[in-house]
């Protein structure tokens, strides 16, 4: 208790509450972050993700300035006199709102003012108007293109936040987790962009109600749907084609959207496709809804879903896809204490099915993976008063894996195997504090603390034991076999998650911040690929794989100019790992029941300097991010048992977006993107044994060679109509150039063997036998795209 000592600051007998929600008055959105200011205080608070906001005053008469990016400033003259006041709040759109690009911010200083750090929120408004692949906006890829964020290269599924692997990011869509935020292999995210109304990306600093993750979160939040009237949304480009509807179905009471994408490459492809590829199948489609009913002033529930799925094959099946369903209800006990409780159900899961009828009768192959959740999750926020704020909750989080199971048949001969099934529970509880100790220093601090437990649903499991390194054995352990009671918890886990963010203002536009936090993860991806792909299986912490933890520090300093026109951020962070899996040389991670053997453990390490410049006002906007960062590994019987460069590591990777307004009809953008290449391990030596060429590299050798540099410029105009269809609405044609240089940027490189033959004068033929390096790249061109995009 000592630790939430300002507490004591809500015994004040005469002060009043003022509270309510602020929402778009255009379609009855609530608003993130907005700002409720208080004149003659000069004092005020932001509205939480449902867009409500609480303020605790002495009794008089005030007025509040209402504001947020993209709408006008709103004025209210409020008396509290006698009683608690319930205020709702619409503000309406700027008609310059174009102009804006927004990349972190709920008021124009907000990077200054508030005390989170290590934070990027990015506005759906500014993400249309980046320069796309194939023209079609993407989520996952504008994120990309901030300080802290990169990928191992085009086509890589996920990506990688301040020297995180790729399950280290915890992806929330209205608060269920997805495993993999990836369509086509990477090329494009799983959210439409119709359907999202909020993006927040947590680098650092990390507020106690999150947990789960080693690394980063990533907070979608889904439009509610337009409770004014009917409103359409929609695309027609080379991929893809997009549709989403919203509409009230009680007037600002309840309403609904629904919004579906679906590609058509295969569709065009097909009357060129003949003999055995004319059934192929190679496509991606989502479905994305929700809708919301506000019972009363106090009560609103909602229920959000999301099913998307991606198909490859011909006689040979391939699919994998996400599937979520979130339920949540807000209940506003009092002028001061706030309820958001959500259920969740979400699943990941992957398909590969061969159906060889047609060339052996009766012969197939089929192999499963998933991975699934079930969740309650009460969060309570308790507004003492504007200086001081409370959030408290806790979680039941169960989990059920199938990390591989197949089952393949011969004429009459069907045999199953594959990984056991694991289960786990994960429950925590945390409390957090938001304190304003006086005007320039502001303190947000608490605890989380998190439980897992581990079943294994076999009749057996496995205990690792150290038998030395050899050929058998790269790892130096093998398995024990124990008999299993199904029953039993076989592991326990428990950890206490301190967190903690500091801000001092050293100016009027300029703030000093500081943050720790530690980030418990009870769940691992395995993947010993050069980039994490949708086959990856999912595992669970068990009596021989420790969770992952992590503890990171950052310092930034934040400082904007003219009347916050450019904006400027530098943080330096350090990130220390512990319990971090790599792989034994040839691991075998597929449906073997043993993979545990294969998995090496050990430390890494992660720092570097962000540098974030951006302009927010006038006819050309954009910014600036550079980071100067290294993530590396140490791992007992991998590369001598030196540290070694981690497979996403990137020195430099610096970005640049610029977009211009010419007028209301064309406005242009450009992105480009200079990286260093990342780390990978080539054979040092070769040698040939009758007649094949084999690569030798020296045992557990990693990083010893990097890909050349990626850099890459991205062109797009938008012309905007007057009318849509019908001669309704709002439309606009999007022209984009992706790769405008025409650069062949390596993906990977690999070598492959290089044969010729020459004769000598006796007429012996002699062979020659060489290793070639191989430059992979994934996309090899400039790829033009036109899009037509519509609003009525």
């Amino acid at each position: 208790m000592l630790l939430f000592f300002p507490l004591g600051l809500f015994a004040q007998n005469e002060k009043l509450t003022v509270s309510g929600y602020v929402k778009d008055n255009k379609n009855g959105e609530g608003l993130i972050g907005a700002s409720v200011f208080v004149k003659e205080l000069l004092t005020g608070t932001t509205t939480n993700t449902y867009g409500f906001y609480s303020l605790t005053l002495p009794k008089g008469n005030y007025t509040l300035v209402i504001t947020s990016v993209g709408y006008r400033k709103a004025y209210r003259d409020i008396k509290l006199n006698d009683q608690n006041l319930t205020l709702n709040l619409e503000l309406q759109e700027d008609g310059q709102e174009l102009e804006e690009v927004v990349v972190k911010g709920k008021r124009d200083d907000d990077n200054v003012k508030e005390i989170e750090m290590s934070v990027n929120k990015v506005e759906m408004k500014t993400i249309k108007k980046i320069p796309a692949l194939l023209g079609e906006v993407d989520l996952v890829r504008a994120i990309q293109l901030l300080p802290g964020v990169s990928t191992v290269g085009e086509g890589a599924t996920g990506f990688n936040v301040r020297g995180g692997a790729v399950d280290q990011n915890l992806v929330l869509l209205d608060d269920a987790p997805v495993y993999n935020s990836s369509h086509l292999f990477g090329f494009f995210s799983i959210f439409n962009p119709d359907a999202v109304k909020d993006v927040k990306l947590i680098k650092g600093g990390i507020p106690a109600q999150y947990g789960g993750r080693a690394s980063s979160i990533l907070d979608v939040r889904m439009k509610e749907g337009n409770a004014k009237k009917l409103e359409v949304n929609g695309g027609i480009g080379f991929i893809f084609s997009r549709l989403s509807i919203e509409a009230p179905i009680i007037k600002d009471k309840a309403s609904f959207i629904v919004a579906a994408r679906r590609s058509y490459a295969d569709i065009l492809a097909k009357p060129f496709l003949t003999g055995n590829n004319a059934n192929t199948q190679f496509n991606f489609y989502d479905l994305t809804a929700k809708v919301n009913y506000n019972i009363n002033q106090n009560n609103t529930v909602f229920l959000s879903g999301y099913f998307g799925r991606d198909v490859f094959g011909n006689q040979f099946g391939f699919n994998w896809g996400n599937s979520t369903l979130s339920a949540r209800w807000n209940h506003v006990f009092s002028s001061k204490l706030f309820l958001n409780t959500t259920a969740f159900y979400s699943n990941y899961d992957y398909l590969l099915d061969s159906d060889l009828e047609n060339v052996r009768p009766n012969n197939r192959f089929r192999w499963t993976s998933n991975i699934e959740n079930l969740s309650f999750k009460p969060d309570f926020t308790y507004y003492i008063s504007p200086n001081n704020t409370l959030t408290f909750g806790g979680q039941v989080l169960t989990y059920s894996f199938t990390p591989g199971s197949a089952t393949a048949s011969s004429q009459s001969d069907v045999r199953s195997f594959g990984s056991p099934p694991k289960d786990g529970i994960e429950y925590s509880a945390y409390i957090g504090n938001e304190w304003k100790v006086s005007p320039k220093l502001s303190l947000q601090y608490g605890v989380r603390f998190s439980k897992y437990d581990y079943k294994s649903s076999e009749d057996v499991y496995y205990e690792r034991k150290f038998v030395g390194f050899s050929d058998t054995y790269p790892s130096g352990y093998d398995l024990v076999t124990k008999v299993n009671d199904k029953n039993k918890i076989l592991q326990s886990y428990s950890n206490f998650e301190p967190r903690f963010n500091l801000k001092l203002e050293t100016g009027e536009n300029s703030s000093l911040k500081a943050s720790y936090n530690r980030m418990t993860q009870y769940i691992h991806l395995m993947s010993n690929t050069a980039a994490a792909t949708p086959l990856d299986v999912w595992t669970s912490s068990t009596n021989n794989i420790k969770p992952q933890l992590t503890d990171q520090v950052a310092l930034g300093y934040f400082k904007n100019f003219g009347e916050n026109e450019y904006e400027t951020s530098l943080e330096v962070y350090y990130k220390d790992f512990q319990n971090q899996i790599d792989y034994a040389d040839r691991a075998n991670l597929f449906l073997n029941p043993t993979f545990e053997k294969d998995l090496m453990f050990g430390k890494g390490r992660a720092y570097g300097v962000e540098l974030f410049i951006k302009k927010n006002k006038g006819k050309l906007t954009g910014w600036t991010s550079y980071t100067l960062a290294r993530t590396e590994r140490q791992v007992e019987g991998l590369n001598q048992g030196k540290w070694y460069p981690n497979r996403f590591d990137r020195t430099h990777t610096l970005n640049v977006v610029g977009q211009y307004e010419l007028n209301k009809k064309w406005s242009f953008g450009a992105n480009f993107a200079f990286i260093s290449g990342v780390p990978y391990s080539l054979p040092e030596r070769q040698g040939v044994v009758e007649g094949l060429t084999y690569g030798i590299t020296e045992g557990g050798v990693r990083g010893n060679i990097r890909v050349p540099v990626y850099n890459r410029l991205d062109i797009s105009a938008t012309k905007k109509n007057k009318k849509a269809l019908f001669g309704k609405g709002e439309s606009e044609w999007v022209f984009s150039v992706y790769n405008l240089y025409n650069r062949r940027n390596p993906f990977s490189i690999y070598t492959q063997p290089k044969t010729s033959t020459t004769a000598d004068s006796q007429q012996q033929a002699e062979q020659i036998v060489k290793s070639e390096a191989i430059r992979l790249s994934i996309i090899g061109s400039l790829i033009p795209s036109v899009t037509y995009n519509f609003k009525f």
